[in-house]
């Protein structure tokens, strides 16, 4: 059912049956397996992928590196769960390199995201150092292709 996990990463909003006639099973058996990854925690949520900019939203978005210490018992578990709990927070990834933890934060000003790093971030006992990179523009989110301007097709006729 592998394939049933890919499809509705590409479009969650296939209707069942089109899942099912997809897959060549039966509509409740589609239905059934999209009931039991969701118990098991395989498919975490369903979300549409939005182009801020172009909805004209002030959104700016963060990645910032975090060097850490680890707990003994832990690992770098504990910290990872406190910084995933800051509201400003989008993601929390593991990292192998030069730093530990990976985060992307959203805020709705540069300001904003300096002020949640200096003021929340960078005092917790745990973080050694951190560095703030801006996202200045998203050409590319989770396979798909953001902004740009459609193609007038009247210049490729003339060309």
């Amino acid at each position: 059912m592998e394939r049933l996990l890919k499809l509705l990463e590409e479009n969650a909003r296939l209707p069942v049956e089109d899942l099912a006639a997809m897959l060549d099973i039966a509509p409740a058996e589609a239905a059934a397996q999209m009931d039991a990854y969701a118990r098991e925690g395989v498919i975490r949520g369903y979300r549409a992928l939005v182009d801020w900019e172009k909805a004209g939203a002030d959104l700016v978005q963060a990645v910032i590196e975090l060097r850490v210490r680890p707990k003994k018992s832990m690992g770098f578990d504990e910290i990872a769960a406190a910084v995933a709990g800051f509201e400003e927070v989008q993601s929390v990834l593991l990292m192998s390199g030069a730093y530990d933890l990976q985060l992307i934060v959203n805020g709705h000003s540069f300001q904003e995201i300096a002020l949640f790093v200096a003021k929340r971030l960078s005092p917790l006992d745990d973080v050694l150092s951190t560095a703030t990179h801006f996202v200045l523009r998203t050409y590319k989110k989770d396979g798909v292709v953001y902004g740009g301007e459609e193609p007038d097709e009247r210049e490729w006729a003339t060309q």
